[in-house]
């Protein structure tokens, strides 16, 4: 090994300013030149930059005072938890980086967890202090007792300003430890710590060589996958692709391979040479599953080819989407992606409306059920329309969370009442100075719809909130459906609690009662589990005064009128198609 290397990360809440402490180091460092500074410089796509948060983790080498370091800038938010614990590993310190105006948030506890586990020298950093608002003192307090560090460890910066910035680099330089590896003699071992796909240039792997090196045209092999491929190009980033001979023990840096799709090459693999392959992998590998559900349709059937396409792109470079097709009498042709969760979700979505120029409907989401059948095989539906016959069936287990909300003291009491109504239950109550750690465990199908927001409106804003998933529990679990006019409506359909089930049927028909129009004759919404009906709401018909054209008062000629009428209405209500508009498919989303 050459020169000597440190290998860092930043980790930090969404919004508390780790993409601008980044940029920061990359302008006193010289990596990139003033002129070609602009703000989240390693933020690269809109949707990034427009939300202020980061979503795909970026990395960048360095140099100071003679030091290469490689600083990984991870996303903050719990979807994308396993990419952050995967780069975690991939180095050796961390800097935690906390507002000084909004203190110590859910998902900074979650990864500094995350840190402590992979045992991480951990660099605590109070950004924002220049601002009116910001309250040092309080903030490095709650540093000093999650962490148990003293006040001189933790410095005050300013990522906007600069101020105190080179104090960081100086500190990784001093207290961050040489790069380590887990077991040399191993053979060459390499971790995959993020990969997408190049259109031009097909996967690009970021990975850190823990073991022995990868030189350029290097045979390489995925050892998890079980692929195999070649180095076509090796390097670091500065934060544009610098290309190098080869990569060697100890760097970060990315590799161009001739792999048509991150499937072959995941997040947490491990890449050896194919001559020469390790005799283990590296540790931590698991096969990212999706959680939540979502049926995407295009308004227009015309662009079901345009949607396919769309998410086979996005997939190329996501390895956790999953989708398959999926049709429906009322929506026609579409697909049922699977996502890590409902951020993920709204990112493809936005992706989908911008960068393809798709309209689309999306129903409610849902998560996936494990189905015991009375002969005791267990299989998977992802949504309530593939649910078997209840006569075959022996349990339903529902996916279950461990979740974690940081708040104000004072409103404890709203939020415990929230979880309560989701059929959560709180698991144990800390506090951190004047904050309130609430855990608690809850099904994930009732965090799915609006539970975030209901949170926000609980805490005004001030509560943050993080999750895991926590297995698989057997729960009394039915099927709702909803019937328009007798017809029954398989994409409205939803998994429910039993205690639960009464309530959503009278909810949806209400809603459904707004949003589908009136027809010619009567129109019965309906909610039912099995053949028994739980709601009903009724979408009276036009009525066209056929009496009018009566100029005499006679009874009897009226009143044949009004039968004939009458009749043909219930003719209509026979054979008659209610057409139903697309907001009928997101009352779900939003539930009151």
């Amino acid at each position: 090994m050459g020169q000597a290397i440190r290998n860092f990360c930043i980790i930090a809440h969404i919004d508390h300013g780790k993409s601008t402490l980044a940029d920061r180091m990359m302008e006193l460092t010289g990596t990139v030149e003033k002129r070609e500074m602009k703000s989240q410089l390693l933020d690269s796509m809109e949707l990034e930059r427009e939300k202020g948060i980061t979503i795909k983790l970026t990395p960048v080498t360095m140099e100071w005072k003679g030091i290469q370091l490689n600083l990984i800038d991870t996303p903050g938010h719990v979807d994308f938890s396993y990419e952050v614990s995967r780069s975690l590993q991939a180095v050796e310190s961390a800097i935690l980086v906390v507002d000084a105006t909004q203190g110590i948030q859910a998902q900074t506890l979650a990864n500094v967890y995350l840190a402590i586990e992979q045992d991480l020298t951990i660099i605590p950093v109070i950004n924002k202090v220049d601002l009116p608002a910001a309250d040092v003192e309080k903030t490095a307090t709650q540093i000093m007792n999650l962490l148990g560090c003293s006040r001189e460890e933790i410095i005050g910066v300013s990522a906007k300003t600069g101020l105190n910035v080179p104090e960081v680099l100086d500190r990784i330089v001093q207290v961050g430890p040489e790069p380590k590896s887990f077991d040399a003699g191993q053979g060459t071992r390499a971790l995959i710590f993020d990969s997408y796909f190049d259109d031009y240039r097909g996967v690009v792997l970021y990975v850190r060589i823990f073991e022995g090196e990868i030189l350029k045209n290097a045979e390489i092999s995925m050892m998890a996958a079980g692929t195999k491929g070649l180095a076509l190009e090796v390097g670091t980033l500065t934060p544009k692709m610098s290309p190098k001979a080869g990569l060697f023990e100890g760097e970060i840096g990315y590799i161009v391979t001739n792999l048509k799709t991150t499937r072959e090459a995941k997040v947490g693999d491990t890449v050896t040479l194919a001559k020469k392959p390790a005799l283990a992998a590296l540790p931590g590998y698991k096969n990212v599953l999706p959680f939540v559900y979502a049926g995407f349709f295009p308004v227009s059937n015309d662009q079901y080819k345009e949607l396919k396409e769309a998410i086979e792109k996005l997939s190329l470079s996501d390895s956790a989407l999953r989708f398959e097709p999926e049709n429906s009498p009322v929506l026609g042709f579409g697909l049922r992606i699977g996502f890590l969760g409902l951020l993920h979700m709204d990112i493809i979505r936005e992706r989908l409306e911008r960068e393809f120029k798709l309209d689309l409907i999306v129903t409610n989401p849902s998560t996936n059920y494990e189905v015991v059948m009375a002969n005791g095989e267990i299989t998977e539906i992802k949504s309530a329309a593939d649910l078997p016959d209840v006569s075959e069936i022996s349990k339903i287990r529902e996916p279950w969370v461990k979740g974690e909300i940081i708040l104000p003291k004072s409103m404890i009491g709203n939020v415990l009442e929230l979880i309560n109504g989701k059929r959560g239950h709180q698991t144990n109550l800390s506090y951190i100075e004047d904050r309130a750690v609430i855990d608690f465990e809850a099904p994930m199908a009732n965090l799915l719809t609006d539970f975030y927001d209901q949170l926000k409106s609980a805490t005004s804003g001030y509560a943050s909130f993080n999750y895991e998933i926590n297995g698989y529990r057997a729960e009394d679990l039915v099927r709702v459906d909803f019937l328009v006019a007798g017809h029954k409506m398989d994409a409205l359909s939803v998994m429910a609690h039993r205690s639960e089930a009464d309530g959503i049927g009278r909810e949806v028909t209400k809603k459904l009662k707004e949003v589908i129009p009136r027809q010619n004759y009567e129109v019965a919404l309906q909610a039912a589990i099995g053949a028994r009906i739980i709601a009903r709401e009724t979408i009276g018909a036009y009525r066209k005064d056929v009496t009018v054209k009566i100029h005499t008062g006679d009874r009897d000629r009226k009143a044949k009128l009004l039968q004939k009428q009458k009749r043909g209405k219930a003719r209509m209500k026979r054979f008659g198609k209610v057409d139903i508009p697309a907001e009928a498919f997101t009352v779900m989303l939003k539930r009151d």
